[in-house]
C-alpha cells in the first residue's frame, strides 16, 4: 500500500513537471501550495513550487518558500535540503529558475543540473484548466443598467457581488453575459445539482480543475484532506472571478465558504447568483427585476423598443418566422403585463406561438391556465427551468412551513398590502411552531425574510412606510397552496373584515383636512377594498358588503368614481331582496345608488328605489353615518318640489350634525334658490357661505363643489370663470377624474359662450379622454355634445350632427342627472335642424327635450329652452313671439345676462325684423311675467 502511494506521489510530481516545463508556473501555484503544505518532507515538490513562483514573476515568495521550509527537514530529521532543492534555490537567487525547468536525475550524479528552455507561452496547454462560461444560444435582450451596475462594482473595489431575484429574472442569464464582459480570467460553477451543502466545496474544485492530489496521507491512511483548505491554497494568490451560480438551495454553505475565500484570496472576485443575499459582509447586491412594462399610454412606436417586448418579438422569431410584433402588438404588451415581465415566463409564452396565436396566448393566461401553458421549455435545461410551474415549486420547496403559510395567505390580498394588513389578515393567533399556527408578531419576520428571498416584493409607500405585493405568477401559484390548504374562506372572510374596518375608519376623514392623506391611503388599497367588496357579493355576505359599499361611497364621490361598485351593488340587491335589512337603512340606500349609477333601465330597480326613498325619507330625522347620502341620492331623486325640500330642511335642522352639514345645507338652500326660484343673488350667496365653511374644514371636494356652481352663475353673466379653473387644482389634487372630466366640459363650454373655440376644443377632447377612461358615459356624451355645438357655431353642421347623434346614443334617460345631458342633446339636434333650414324637425326636438313637469324644477335648463324656441319663433317670422320668449328667458334665469351667440343673434335679428322701440316693448312683456307664467307661455311655444 505504501509502495503504491509512493508511486502516485512521483506520478503526480512528473505531471506538475511536464506542466512547467509547458509554461503553466501561474496555474501550478495552488495546487503545488497545497501538496507542499500535505507533504512537507517530499522537497521535490517544494522545489517545483519555488519554479512555479518564480515563473510567475514572484521570486521573492519563491525563497520565502524556500526559507520556511528549510528548517522542517534539519528539525525532524537532522538533515540539510537536498541537492535538487538546494539547485533550484541557486537558480532562483541567479534569476534562473522562471525561463528554464531545473532537473536532478535519480539515475545520475544527484548533484548534476541541466537546464532545458521552456516553450513558449503561446504554445502551452495549462495543467489547470477552469471551467470557461456556459455557451448560450440564443441573443441577450436589455439588463444595461444592471450590466454597468455589475462591471463597475467588479471593475472597482467590489470583490462579492450579488445578483438577486426571482425565480425566472434571468439572473444566470446576466451572470454570464456581465462575466463575459470581464477582462481577466473567469471560472462558472453552477451548483444547482449539488444536494448536499457539504459538497459545494468540492463542486468548486470540480470547477477549477483541481484534481485529488492525495500522496501519501499527512496523518496516516483514511485522512481525507480539507477541500476548503484545498481551495484556500489554491485561490490564495490567483486573480480569478469565481461565477456561483444557483446559491439559494445551499445558501448557508455557500455563504460560509465565500467568507473563507474573501480572508485568504485576495485576488479573487465573485459573481454570485440567488434568490437571497449571502448576507456577509463586503457583499454588494445587484436587484434582478423582471423587465419593466411600458408605461401606460406609451406610443406605440417606443413600446416595440422595450426589452420586454423585444425579448418576446426575438424567442417568438425561432419558433414562427413569419411573427410580426408590429400587427400583435397589443396583445403582446397583454402577454408581458400578464407575467409580470418575467424574462421566463415570456420565453415559454413566446415558444407557444407554433400553435396559437398572440392573442390566444394571451386570452389563456388566466391564473387557472397559465401553469399549464406555459410549460414547454428547452429540453436541455434544468427540469426547475423547462416550465413555469418548475420554477416556482423549486423555489416553493426551499421554503419552511411558517414561511409557506404566509405565502399562501398572501395571496388573498389583491393589488399589495401594508404590514398591519398581513399582520392581521394571515395570523391565527398561535405561536408559530414547526407546522403549526402563526401569531402576528411573527408575520413581520417571515414576512421580511420572504423579501430576502425574492418571492414578496417590498416597495417605500407614498407618505411612508412599505407596501408588499406578489408577482402575479407567484400570486397564482400561492393561490393554488391557499386552496388545497383549505384556508380559503376564512381568509376571504378575514380580508373582507381587515378592509372594511379601514373603509370605515377613513370615512370621516375624507372630509375634514387628513382628506388626501387618506385618499391616499384608500387609493394605495382600491384593488383589496374592491377585490373584498365583489368576494362579499359573490359569497353572499349582505351585511359585509352593504357596510363595504357604504364606507366606500364618499371615496368614490371624491374620487369621481361613481360607477365602481356597481355591478357588486346590483349582486347584493338581488340576495336582499327590495327592503332594507335591520340596521342597515343608510347601507342599503347608499347600495342601491351604486347599483343605479351604471344603470339606464329605471324599471330594472324600480322596487330597490322605492324601498330606498322610503328608507332615505326615514333618516332624515337621525343622525347619519355616512352624510355623502343626501349628495349622493340627489342625482336620482332629482330637485324635491318645494313641500318636500322644506319637510328635508326642517329634518336638517332638528339634528346636529356638524359644519359639514351646514355646508351642506347651504349648498342645497343654493340649488333650490336657483333651480327652483330662480332667485340667482341669493343662490349665490348660499354658495358663497358653504364655500367658505368647505375651506374651514379642509374638504377640497367641498369646495370643488360649491366653486362650480359659482363658476355657472359667472357664466350666465359672461365674466370669464376664474372659479373653474381653481375648482379643476381642487379636483386634481384629489385625483377625481370624473369631476375634472365635468370642469373641462364647462369650461370648454364657456370659452364657446365667448368664442374661443380652439380653446374649447382643446378642453373638451380632454374631457372625453377623460370619460372614457374613466368609464363615464353622462360626461362622455356632454363632451360630445359641446364639441357639437362648436363645430354648429362654426358653420360646419355635418359634423355638428355626427357629434351630437353620438352624444344621444352615449345619454341615459333614466335618471335625473342622465336626463339633464340627454335633454341638453335633444335641444343642440333641434338648434342644427334649425340652422339647417329644417323648423318643423327642430320643434320636434325642443318638444322632446322640455318635460314641464321635471324642467319646472331645473329653471336653467327651462331657460335655454325658451332661447330655442326664441330662435325658431324668428325663423317662422314671428319676431314678436321672438322677443317676448327672451323676455321669459330672463325670469326663467333670475337675473339679467348678456346673451351666448344664439341669444344674441336672436336678440339683433328681432331687434331689426321689429325696430328698437316695439323689440323692447315685447321684450317687456315677457320679462313681466310671473315665474308661473313663464313657464306656461315656455309650454305654450312648444305647442305652437
Amino acid at each position: 500500500m505504501v509502495r503504491l502511494e509512493e508511486l502516485r506521489g512521483a506520478v503526480t510530481e512528473d505531471r506538475i513537471e511536464a506542466g512547467l516545463r509547458l509554461g503553466g508556473h501561474r496555474e501550478l501555484v495552488g495546487e503545488l501550495r497545497e501538496l507542499v503544505a500535505m507533504h512537507p518532507l517530499r522537497e521535490r515538490l517544494l522545489a517545483q513550487l519555488m519554479r512555479a513562483l518564480c515563473g510567475s514573476g514572484r521570486q521573492s515568495e519563491a525563497l520565502e518558500a524556500y526559507e520556511e521550509a528549510r528548517g522542517s527537514p534539519a528539525q525532524e530529521l537532522g538533515v540539510d535540503p537536498g541537492p535538487e532543492l538546494a539547485a533550484v534555490h541557486l537558480a532562483v537567487l541567479r534569476g534562473e529558475a522562471g525561463s528554464a525547468a531545473i532537473v536532478v536525475s535519480r539515475e545520475t550524479d544527484p548533484s548534476a543540473v541541466s537546464r532545458e528552455t521552456a516553450p513558449s507561452r503561446g504554445s502551452r496547454e495549462t495543467a489547470v484548466a477552469p471551467q470557461g462560461l456556459p455557451a448560450q444560444l440564443s441573443s441577450f435582450v436589455g439588463r444595461a443598467e444592471e450590466l454597468a451596475r455589475i462591471g463597475g462594482l467588479l471593475g472597482g473595489g467590489a470583490r462579492l457581488v450579488t445578483l438577486v431575484g426571482p425565480g425566472g429574472a434571468g439572473k444566470t442569464r446576466l451572470a454570464v453575459e456581465a462575466a463575459g464582459r470581464y477582462e481577466g480570467e473567469v471560472c462558472f460553477v453552477d451548483l444547482s445539482a449539488v444536494d448536499d451543502g457539504g459538497e459545494v466545496p468540492q463542486a468548486l474544485l470540480g470547477a477549477l480543475g483541481i484534481r485529488e492530489a492525495r500522496l501519501i496521507p499527512p496523518s496516516g491512511p483514511g485522512r481525507t484532506p480539507d477541500p476548503v483548505a484545498r481551495l484556500c491554497a489554491a485561490l490564495a494568490d490567483r486573480p480569478l472571478l469565481l461565477v456561483l451560480d444557483n446559491c439559494e438551495h445551499v445558501i448557508v454553505e455557500t455563504a460560509a465558504l465565500v467568507a473563507c475565500l474573501g480572508r485568504s484570496c485576495t485576488q479573487v472576485k465573485i459573481l454570485a447568483t440567488s434568490r437571497e443575499a449571502l448576507r456577509i459582509s463586503g457583499e454588494m447586491l445587484c436587484l434582478v427585476q423582471p423587465l419593466p412594462l411600458p408605461p401606460s399610454g406609451t406610443p406605440a412606436e417606443l413600446t416595440a423598443g422595450f426589452p420586454v417586448l423585444r425579448l418576446f418579438a426575438e424567442r417568438a422569431a425561432a419558433v414562427r418566422s413569419d411573427f410580426d410584433l408590429g400587427a400583435d402588438l397589443e396583445a403582446v404588451l397583454e402577454i408581458c403585463q400578464a407575467l409580470d415581465g418575467l424574462p421566463l415566463a415570456i420565453e415559454l409564452a413566446a415558444a407557444r406561438l407554433r400553435s396559437l396565436s398572440a392573442a390566444e396566448i394571451a386570452g389563456r393566461l388566466g391564473a387557472d391556465q397559465r401553469f399549464r401553458l406555459l410549460s414547454r421549455g428547452s429540453r436541455t435545461a434544468q427540469p426547475r427551468q423547462q416550465t413555469l410551474r418548475g420554477v416556482v415549486d423549486w423555489n416553493w420547496d426551499l421554503l419552511p412551513a411558517p414561511e409557506q403559510a404566509v405565502l399562501r395567505r398572501a395571496s388573498v390580498f389583491a393589488g399589495g398590502w401594508t404590514l398591519d394588513a398581513v399582520e392581521a389578515v394571515c395570523a391565527d393567533g398561535a405561536r408559530a411552531t414547526g407546522a403549526a399556527g402563526i401569531h402576528a408578531d411573527d408575520v413581520l419576520e417571515l414576512t421580511e425574510s420572504l423579501v430576502d428571498k425574492s418571492l414578496v416584493v417590498a416597495r417605500p409607500a407614498d407618505g411612508g412606510g412599505t407596501r408588499y405585493r406578489l408577482l402575479e405568477t407567484i400570486r397564482a401559484y400561492a393561490a393554488e397552496r391557499l386552496g388545497e390548504s383549505g384556508e380559503t374562506a376564512r381568509l376571504r372572510r378575514a380580508h373582507a373584515a381587515y378592509f372594511l374596518g379601514l373603509a370605515v375608519t377613513a370615512e370621516p376623514h375624507l372630509r375634514r383636512v387628513g382628506q388626501l392623506q387618506w385618499l391616499r391611503r384608500l387609493a394605495a388599497d382600491h384593488d383589496n377594498l374592491h377585490t373584498a367588496l365583489r368576494r362579499s357579493a359573490a359569497d353572499a355576505d349582505s351585511a359585509t358588503g352593504l357596510r363595504l359599499t357604504a364606507a366606500l361611497s364618499t371615496y368614490w364621490m371624491l374620487r369621481g368614481l361613481r360607477y365602481e361598485g356597481a355591478q357588486s351593488a346590483l349582486q347584493l340587491l338581488e340576495h336582499i331582496g327590495p327592503a332594507a335589512p335591520d340596521g342597515l337603512g343608510e347601507e342599503y340606500v347608499l347600495t342601491v345608488v351604486a347599483a343605479a349609477s351604471a344603470t339606464p333601465d329605471r324599471e330594472e330597480l324600480t322596487a330597490h328605489l322605492a324601498a330606498a326613498r322610503a328608507a332615505f325619507d326615514e333618516l332624515f330625522a337621525a343622525p347619519r353615518r355616512y352624510p355623502a347620502l343626501v349628495v349622493l341620492w340627489a342625482p336620482f331623486a332629482g330637485v324635491p318640489d318645494r313641500e318636500t325640500y322644506e319637510r328635508y330642511r326642517a329634518g336638517f335642522e332638528l339634528v346636529d350634525n356638524g359644519p359639514w352639514y351646514l355646508a351642506l345645507m347651504h349648498v342645497g338652500e343654493g340649488f333650490q334658490r336657483w333651480w327652483v326660484d330662480a332667485q340667482a343673488e341669493e343662490s349665490e350667496r348660499e354658495f358663497t357661505e358653504a364655500l367658505t365653511v368647505f375651506r374651514g374644514l379642509g374638504d377640497r371636494w367641498g369646495m370643488a363643489m360649491a366653486l362650480t356652481q359659482l363658476a355657472w352663475l359667472a357664466d350666465f353673466r359672461s365674466d370669464i370663470p376664474r372659479a373653474i379653473d381653481e375648482a379643476l387644482a381642487l379636483d386634481a389634487a384629489l385625483d377625481a377624474t370624473e369631476s375634472i372630466a365635468e370642469l373641462l366640459c364647462q369650461r370648454g363650454e364657456c370659452h364657446t359662450r365667448a368664442g374661443d373655440h380652439e380653446a374649447a376644443h382643446a378642453d373638451l377632447q380632454q374631457a372625453t379622454e377623460l370619460a372614457r377612461r374613466a368609464g363615464a358615459p353622462e360626461y362622455l356624451a356632454r363632451a360630445h355634445m359641446a364639441l357639437g355645438e362648436s363645430a354648429r357655431l362654426r358653420g360646419d353642421l355635418t359634423e355638428a350632427r355626427r357629434l351630437c347623434e353620438l352624444a344621444l346614443e352615449e345619454s341615459s334617460a333614466g335618471w335625473f342627472s342622465g336626463r339633464g345631458t340627454r335633454s341638453s342633446v335633444l335641444l343642440a339636434l333641434g338648434r342644427i335642424c334649425a340652422a339647417e333650414g329644417r323648423p318643423g324637425q327642430s320643434r320636434a326636438y325642443y318638444r322632446q327635450a322640455f318635460r314641464p313637469e321635471h324642467d319646472a324644477r331645473n329653471l336653467p335648463f327651462a331657460a335655454a329652452t325658451a332661447e330655442a324656441f326664441a330662435g325658431l319663433a324668428l325663423i317662422e317670422g314671428d319676431p314678436v313671439g321672438a322677443a317676448e320668449l327672451l323676455g321669459t328667458v330672463r325670469v326663467l334665469r333670475g337675473m339679467d345676462v348678456l346673451p351666448g351667440p344664439d341669444g344674441a343673434r336672436v336678440t339683433v335679428a328681432a331687434r331689426a325684423a321689429l325696430g328698437d322701440q316695439p323689440y323692447k316693448a315685447a321684450y317687456a312683456r315677457g320679462a313681466a311675467l310671473g315665474l308661473e307664467q313663464a313657464l306656461q307661455a315656455l309650454a305654450g311655444a312648444g305647442t305652437g
